[in-house]
Order: C-alpha cells, then structure tokens, then sequence
C-alpha cells in the first residue's frame, strides 16, 4: 500500500503535468486545478502506455523521463478530448 506521501506527490506532479500540458495545448483557460490533476494523472498512463508501443521503457519512480512521459500522456488525452468536442 503507498504511503501519504507518495500519494501526495503523484497528486502534485499530476497537477503539474497536467496544467504544462493544457498550457501547450491551449486550454488552461477553461481548465482548473482538478480537471489539470485528472489530466495529468490520465496522461501518465497514457504517456506510460505510448511509450512502451514504442520501446521507449514505461516511466516508473519520481525522475524527469516520467514526469515528461505523463506531460506528453496528458497532452495526448486533451488532443483526443478536442477532437470529440469538435464533433459534438
């Protein structure tokens, strides 16, 4: 079970990843600080998952190839989110 403090920093860093991430797309305007929390935390996955189909190696621990893994999972996710909004 992780500790509090793990949690914590996951919580921090997918926040931080997730606000990077809606500034180079160009939505922080409309973003907040929990939808950037959710992005960011999605795009570590994401970006984690992405970078295994290319053998780049999953992002693990707390070092900066995972923090710009989860920067580029989330700038994915908001790609695919503006694609759906744009249908509807």
């Amino acid at each position: 079970m992780p500790e509090i403090s793990n949690i914590l920093v996951w919580l921090i860093l997918g926040g931080i990843s997730g606000w990077i991430a809606s500034k180079i797309a160009g939505k922080d305007a409309e973003m907040g600080f929990g939808l950037n929390l959710v992005v960011g935390i999605l795009g570590a996955f994401i970006g984690g998952w992405v970078a295994g189909l290319f053998g780049l190696g999953p992002a693990t621990g707390l070092n900066l190839w995972s923090f710009v893994i989860s920067i580029l999972g989330a700038v994915i996710l908001l790609g695919i989110i503006s694609v759906f909004k744009r249908k509807t």
